[in-house]
């Protein structure tokens, strides 16, 4: 329109689209060309001469049925104006259009916005790569994360199954370690003399326990030969089922209330792995999944095998360790020998292993009569917590018992002799003992009297418990321990042993704590004494040792109790 409000004249419409810089063409009811501008024409890599009048789709055969015409042909049906962009394959051109129906024809206005896309394009590109970089990364860390984890558990069943010497209480740490890190809930059988029996069980849900423990105690008699623990246990190779069906449980359980129990626990992959160490055989893990968890992913599997050889070792170790300490235990209780009961004399013996550390040691007790009937006591203490210490004990002993027995000296002059063939014989490095000698001559004997004389080696003072329940450290001159030829001269100590006294010699494991005050410790077994100083001798013992090593010895214990009973017994 003009100012005036007439139509404005056509050569001027027509003069300002061929300046417009926006491409633009206009097409017929036959789908011509009957208007293009120059710089459409131009874009679209044509003249306007070549275009006008001819057939948009045979001039661009490639746009039949794309975007163009089904836009084109809905904006000339229906009147509706449509916007859009499209990729055009000869032009290697992105076309942002619109396109409108006049009465005219259709006018279509586009651009070429192909920069614009691929810059877009290249961002987005840019965003995925940094997402998917970013994912990637976050993957890696939980990767990280986990298999970290898995190295963590492998350090925790290595520690805490070499931190015992029980076989029984090492297998339930491991079970109790890999779930639920490896599985929902395990089974860990040891082989003993060809006997399976199935120790160490876990679940992740301790509500499951019971049902673990049900199926537990019924599996090793009603698992088929094709089960997985037999098969594995005889093979020597892990077995690994994946998908575990019921019709394949049914084949691997000979009894209903097993098979049943094991249906309640809803098993879904099963891996079990053989624990073998050098060359032996001493049980197997079974990793269970139920249904929620699924399949064992390859890390747990790696897992799991390397798991399952070090607690082979543990165990294997704890073994061989405690039969070593079963040994000498047995060594050392066959070098302790009963003790003698003179007339009027009552005497006691205790020997208590160590139940922290290394279970043996050198400890010793011994009682016997010299030929004049006199009573000869003596305990001792071996540097060391070994099966050599348990050996050398033995030799010391009878070292000891053969000297007191054919000299008949003084205590003193024992251990003299003692220390000399000790360090000359090289019998032990370092010893502590106590030789206590009873003497009653013929007028001590009408009158119903005893005579203590004893001399200690470095050993601890021993405790006298007087008839009426006082009871007192007997202080002597300490000499140096056995072992150091000491040149010296030793002394003994004296004291009256009236009827219904009670005398206690023991090792310092009685009393001594690695982490307590040595005069504490004394105190503590002083008042332990006093409240027992009139129970029966046996009884005395077996108290002083359950109060004393409630929390377990340290250090293994040897006792020995006297009880002097008046001339009537």
């Amino acid at each position: 329109m003009t100012a005036t409000g007439a139509p404005a004249p056509t050569d001027l419409l027509v003069r300002a689209v061929q300046g417009m810089a926006r491409p633009l063409f206009v097409l017929d009811d036959a789908w011509r060309f009957s208007y293009i501008n120059p710089s459409g024409a131009a874009l679209l890599g044509r003249t306007v001469d070549d275009l006008v009048g001819r057939v948009v789709w045979d001039e661009f055969p490639e746009a039949r049925g794309s975007e163009f015409e089904r836009s084109y042909r809905h904006v000339a049906e229906t009147g509706e104006p449509a916007s859009f962009e499209a990729w055009f394959a000869p032009l290697d051109v992105v076309f942002q259009v619109d396109a409108f129906r006049t009465d005219g024809g259709l006018v279509v206005t586009y651009d070429d916005v192909t920069a614009r896309r691929r810059t877009e394009q290249a961002r987005e590109e840019a965003a995925a790569a940094r997402e998917e970089e970013a994912a990637r990364a976050a993957e890696a860390a939980a990767e990280a994360a986990l298999a970290g984890r898995h190295l963590l558990l492998l350090g925790d069943v290595s520690q805490a199954m070499t931190s015992t010497l029980d076989v029984e209480e090492a297998v339930h740490r491991f079970a109790d370690r890999v779930v639920p890190t490896l599985a929902d809930w395990c089974l860990v059988s040891v082989v003993e003399d060809g006997v399976r029996r199935d120790v160490g069980r876990a679940h992740r849900d301790p509500a499951q326990q019971p049902a673990v423990d049900r199926y537990a105690d019924l599996r090793v008699r009603t698992n088929r030969p094709n089960a997985p623990v037999p098969t594995s246990l005889r093979n020597g190779e892990p077995v690994v089922i994946q998908q575990l069906t019921d019709e394949a449980m049914r084949s691997m359980v000979a009894d209903a209330r097993a098979l049943a129990a094991v249906r309640e626990l809803r098993p879904s992959a099963v891996a079990v792995y053989p624990l073998i160490a050098r060359g032996e055989l001493f049980g197997a893990l079974t990793l269970v999944n139920g249904p929620e968890r699924g399949p064992f992913t390859d890390l747990e599997l790696s897992t799991a095998a390397v798991a399952s050889v070090r607690a082979a070792l543990a165990l294997d170790n704890a073994r061989l360790a405690g039969a070593q300490v079963r040994v000498a235990e047995r060594l050392q209780r066959s070098l302790l020998s009963d003790p003698v009961q003179p007339d009027h004399l009552e005497i006691a013996v205790r020997y208590r292993p160590a139940t922290k550390g290394v279970a043996i040691g050198g400890d010793w007790y011994d009682s016997f009569q010299q030929p004049d009937g006199d009573t000869v006591l003596v305990i001792g203490d071996v540097v060391g917590h070994d099966l050599e210490a348990a050996a050398t004990m033995g030799q010391l002993k009878t070292t000891v018992r053969a000297i007191a027995y054919d000299r008949q000296e003084r205590p003193a002059q024992v251990l003299g002799r003692a220390d000399r063939a000790v360090a000359g014989l090289g019998v032990a490095p370092l010893a502590t003992a106590l030789v206590g000698r009873i003497e009653q001559d013929d007028a001590d004997r009408a009158a119903g009297r005893r005579r203590l004389h004893w001399a200690t080696a470095g050993h601890p003072a021993p405790v006298l418990v007087q008839p009426d329940g006082t009871v007192v450290d007997l202080d002597a001159p300490v000499g140096p321990p056995l072992g150091t030829d000491w040149p010296g001269e030793r002394a003994d100590g004296a004291v009256d042993l009236l009827p219904g006294s009670t005398l206690l010699l023991f090792t310092d494991g009685l009393f001594e704590r690695r982490h307590a005050d040595l005069d504490a410790g004394r105190a503590r077994l002083r008042d332990a004494v006093a409240a027992r100083a009139g129970e029966p001798l046996p009884d005395l013992c077996d108290g002083l040792l359950a109060e004393l090593l409630a929390d377990g010895a340290e250090d293994d214990v040897a006792l020995l109790a006297v009880r002097a009973h008046p001339k009537r017994r």
